[in-house]
């Protein structure tokens, strides 16, 4: 396996790796964007990393199946933020809205797991394995996640384009402050 690291600035490092020889990608997957944050927003990253779940509970497990079985148990959503967490009262523009993280929260189980998979580095095979899943829409859509965070930008469309019309159900998506039910293939 051979790593090629460019220097996009000074803050973000740029690796990709090239997946080895074997099959028609091999089962290494590359790596885009910044090997340590796995692109996440700093704040969200900073959470992660001090959240009590994170480092107590989530360091105790070591195997991607182990991982897996926490998401099916745990995950009740796939927002960045726990519900109410945040105070964005009086705030406007993308410091109040969903989307922006300008004041924090309690970080998502979602979140840390979706980080706990990264500290992983999953293969291409268990990538799939997610993102494939019967059991849950929760699993599935942190596999898209990982795909979004980690994945080189030209790829993207490889990856997402057979899932687009999945109809399965039961993702629960805010939307200016709003519960909506949506499908993996709208996640997507």
């Amino acid at each position: 396996m051979a790593s090629n690291a460019v220097a996009a600035n000074p803050q973000q490092t740029q690796v990709v790796n090239k997946p080895a020889g074997s099959g028609k990608h091999g089962n290494v997957l590359p790596l885009w964007g910044n090997e340590k944050t796995m692109n996440l927003n700093p704040m969200i990253l900073t959470n992660i990393l001090s959240s009590p779940y994170f480092k107590v509970q989530l360091y105790e497990l070591k195997t991607y199946h182990e991982v897996v079985d926490e998401i099916y148990f745990k995950v009740s959503h796939v927002e960045p933020w726990e519900k109410g967490s945040r105070k964005t009262a009086g705030q406007t523009g993308m410091c109040g809205g969903v989307r922006g993280v300008g004041t924090g929260g309690i970080v998502s189980t979602a979140f840390c797991l979706l980080y706990k998979l990264f500290t992983l580095k999953l293969t291409r095979k268990q990538v799939m394995g997610l993102i494939t899943h019967t059991d849950s829409p929760y699993i599935r859509a942190l596999g898209f996640m990982y795909i979004r965070y980690t994945q080189p930008p030209a790829d993207l469309w490889d990856w997402f384009e057979s899932f687009l019309d999945d109809e399965e159900i039961s993702l629960v998506q805010q939307v200016n402050w709003k519960l909506y039910l949506s499908t993996i293939g709208l996640c997507v």
